[in-house]
């Protein structure tokens, strides 16, 4: 009763023109929704200019009078004065906009976007962050959308109900379906042809309740004049069409080494039929759409012949024809949508003729390419921008966007100097070309929220954005002020993790222990020093919700670079074979480990049990909620296998119940010599366990964030493990259980240190080794291999070459197979060399 009675109070209060207000009710709403009840008057006019994405605003008599092209602009309007002000923010974390019923007249202002369309999201985004979301979630999140200025989201929940409605007509049954469909995390894998048979079959309910969703996400999308982009059939189906069309078509797809799915053939007639008919049967449930994506070649190798091979350039452009004629032959006016992410991955691939050839034969205005990760460009790969070496991309469309974050990881990272102003590179650039768009896609959302409020003012900007500038007004509309503190705490991230770009930001402990021997997140001397700051902020700023939020999270990433360290000392101890001096750390590692896991669960978005209750309430019986919860615990953690802690997340369950177990039983492993197998332990906390330990949140966030990082502050890098740098593996006695065996370990590899790789070297401080094999992968499939046997009793070089084109998108791993000799009394390590001695 009480929302209705706010519904009628804000029709009261605003000012319409009549003939406008159908059109802007969804804004009235969305400021209902936002605001609350004390809702100043707000007058509101849609008027649409050609060629122009705008908003204006002026307050006079302490109304706020605001025009824009369409709602979502007047949504940023609205949004623009808010900041603008100092009146509040809305983020994932909360919303803390308050305007006065007195405005203040600030004067007219005219914003013009740069960019006609405002893209958001990542087709994975659908597996890491939202596969369990409800209509209240997609509320919020369409809110701040539409407050952020976007325009242009991908829309993609229901794409296998309609996909099976499809598959059924064409003969196909019900158990071919679902034997071939994955759980709901892994569904974005499955649609770009990556995996298939992982968690299946999707329960029958499963589509009835994505269609019913699907409806209110576009129904919502279209009402604030959003354009959404939705799936369209990318050519892959399930094997059992071989049933039905015998002499079909079908290429077996392999990605990460060790997942499948299959392509059909577009030369097939079935691949036109298929995507006409699924492009009908989609505006048959869901109303005519105008852009379609469809993804073919996701981190996947070509199935065409070599480069400079006539017929591959000939089979590309046919393929890009046929794919975008599928969806024509459906919808005369739709555009194909394509991601980008290939284009920079794996340049290797894709040269300039290689994509001139797939885009060739399909016209300029219905061909949209998504230029996903230009930060990779420049900060990761440093390699020239997609816009210049494709000269423009060919006339077609396409988006200049970023991705942020991958796999939903939460550790800090990204350049925001760039975030800020990197696109004026592209609007000032002779290759520019058709560019229409600005985007985010994200991989993983929640996390990092600094980074996506940037962007969005970014994107509304053709002028330098001073980030310092910037933060002092980020801080007062977030915070409600901007302390000296603050102003030192901001000063070192930029020179810490926000000032450079990681590629998978993860702590040490978020791996399984003894895989990576350093974690990737830039948490150097500046970033404590700035955490340490906040220790002094005055009283005033701890009441804000917000500030207490963010404390949590930054004591989080400062007490995990510490355990790190930590976990550095307790190898070291070892090492040394000290076990008393290993044992009283490992006390302390436990100990701020479940701290640090409490205070981050006090948040629904750094909670797992959370995660997992989204998950679980989409069952309709027990059996169907436990399913859910095995997928959603799946996604976090081992992924398939094996693409194991990829989606590595800190947050509250995870830590206590997953992270922080696997070390302490690698802990009494060191010490009594009886091995674990992580590999079973990992698949039974996924398949077999349900629910969590119990959760203890202390009553003071504040008190105990600072009292956690007084704790730890203290631990610090000695030269002893500076110097340990760029060790890549190490072993003792208690790796071996038979001098007669070969064991094999096996370590992760940063992309940065392979890239500088030039030999690795044994080093065996006591005992004699024998190594029989050394392998480097990168996801999964071999890329240098060593199978000469030797016999280590100091030291042994082998020389790496070639690895200027090595990348990998999961894992880069190095593994050896070892085996002691004489006695059990081994000691060693394995240095990575950057320069050959």
């Amino acid at each position: 009763m009480k929302r209705l009675e706010s519904f009628w109070v804000i029709c009261f209060w605003l000012i319409c023109n009549v003939s406008n207000a159908h059109k802007i009710a969804p804004v009235q709403e969305l400021i209902n929704r936002v605001l609350g009840d004390n809702i100043p008057v707000v007058s509101l006019t849609v008027k649409d200019i050609k060629e122009a994405n705008y908003f204006k605003y002026k307050v006079v008599n302490d109304t706020l009078f605001i025009q824009g092209s369409d709602n979502v602009a007047l949504c940023r309007g609205l949004y623009d004065y808010v900041k603008s002000n100092k009146l509040g923010l809305y983020s994932w974390s909360g919303n803390n906009m308050k305007l006065p019923l007195n405005l203040k007249d600030c004067g007219s202002k005219y914003v013009e976007s740069p960019f006609m369309y405002h893209y958001y999201l990542n087709v994975v985004t659908y597996g890491y962050s939202m596969p369990y979301w409800d209509w209240n979630r997609w509320e919020k999140e369409i809110d701040w959308m539409a407050l952020h200025g976007v325009n242009m989201p991908l829309a993609l929940v229901a794409n296998e109900a309609i996909s099976a409605r499809v598959w059924l007509k064409m003969g196909l049954t019900n158990e071919e379906i679902n034997e071939y469909f994955v759980g709901p995390a892994h569904l974005p894998w499955m649609r770009m042809g990556n995996i298939s048979c992982i968690d299946g079959p999707l329960p029958e309910e499963w589509h009835k309740q994505q269609i019913a969703l699907q409806h209110k996400i576009l129904k919502r999308m279209k009402e604030l004049d959003m354009k959404p982009i939705c799936p369209a059939f990318a050519g892959f189906v399930p094997q059992a069409f071989k049933r039905i069309y015998p002499n079909l078509k079908i290429t077996e797809t392999s990605w990460a080494g060790a997942f499948h799915n299959w392509m059909l053939s577009p030369e097939d007639d079935l691949f036109h039929t298929l995507g006409k008919m699924f492009i009908e049967e989609w505006e048959k449930e869901f109303g005519k759409n105008e852009y379609y994506i469809a993804d073919s070649f996701n981190e996947m190798e070509i199935p065409f012949p070599p480069k400079d091979d006539v017929k591959r350039y000939s089979l590309l452009a046919s393929y890009g024809d046929k794919v975008y004629k599928s969806i024509k032959d459906g919808n005369k006016d739709a555009v194909w949508v394509m991601q980008g992410w290939m284009f920079g991955y794996m340049r290797n691939i894709w040269d300039y003729k290689t994509l001139e050839a797939l885009v060739s034969k399909v016209p300029d205005d219905k061909l949209l390419l998504l230029d996903l990760a230009v930060d990779y460009n420049k900060h990761f790969w440093k390699s020239q921008v997609n816009w210049e070496f494709y000269k423009g991309f060919y006339n077609k469309q396409w988006v200049y966007s970023v991705i942020p974050n991958m796999g939903g990881k939460c550790g800090l990272t990204g350049v925001l100097d760039f975030y800020a102003n990197g696109h004026l590179e592209a609007l000032h650039s002779l290759n520019k070309g058709k560019l229409v768009g600005f985007g985010m896609a994200p991989e993983g959302i929640e996390n990092n929220e600094v980074i996506y409020e940037l962007l969005s003012d970014a994107g509304w900007s053709v002028n330098e954005i001073n980030i310092r500038d910037w933060l002092k007004n980020y801080s007062i509309c977030r915070y409600g002020s901007h302390t000296e503190e603050l102003e030192f705490f901001w000063d070192k991230m930029l020179q810490s993790v926000y000032g450079t770009f990681t590629d998978h930001p993860r702590y040490k402990w978020q791996f399984r222990p003894n895989v990576s021997t350093k974690g990737s997140i830039n948490t150097n001397e500046d970033f404590y020093q700035g955490v340490e700051m906040l220790i002094n902020v005055p009283e005033e700023l701890k009441k804000s919700d917000l500030f207490k939020y963010d404390l949590v999270q930054w004591t989080s990433a400062y007490v995990g670079g510490k355990m790190e360290i930590l976990l550095d000392m307790i190898e070291q101890a070892y090492l040394e074979g000290d076990i008393v001096k290993a044992k009283k750390m490992e006390q302390k590692f436990e100990s701020c480990m479940l701290r640090m896991d409490a205070i981050l669960g006090a948040y629904p978005i750094t909670n797992l049990q959370e995660w997992i209750n989204k998950a679980r309430l989409y069952g309709k019986t027990t059996a169907e909620s436990d399913y859910y919860e095995r997928n959603s615990r799946r996604i976090v953690t081992i992924w398939g296998p094996p693409v194991d802690d990829y989606s590595a997340r800190i947050w509250s369950g995870l830590i206590r119940d997953y992270y922080l177990p696997r070390w302490l039983s690698y802990f009494k492993q060191k010490k009594n010599g009886e091995k674990f197998d992580f590999n079973i332990w990992e698949r039974q906390w996924v398949e077999k366990t349900l629910g969590l330990s119990k959760l203890n949140v202390p009553e003071n966030l504040i008190e105990e964030s600072i009292s956690l990082i007084k704790e730890t502050s203290s631990l610090k890098e000695t030269s002893v493990l500076k110097d340990r740098k760029d060790i890549l593996g190490s072993w003792n006695e208690t790796d071996f259980t038979n001098e007669n065996e070969f064991i094999e370990l096996s370590w992760h590899i940063s992309s940065e240190k392979l890239k500088n790789l030039k030999g690795i070297e044994f080093h065996n401080e006591r005992g004699t080794i024998i190594v029989s094999s050394v392998t480097i992968l990168a996801d999964g499939k071999k890329v240098i291999e060593f199978n000469e046997q030797k016999v280590i009793k100091t030291f042994c070089l082998y020389k790496i070459e070639n690895l200027n084109e090595i990348s990998a998108n999961n894992t880069l791993e190095l593994k050896i197979k070892i085996k002691g000799k004489y006695d059990n009394k081994l000691k060693g390590y394995i240095e990575g060399l950057s320069k050959l001695k």
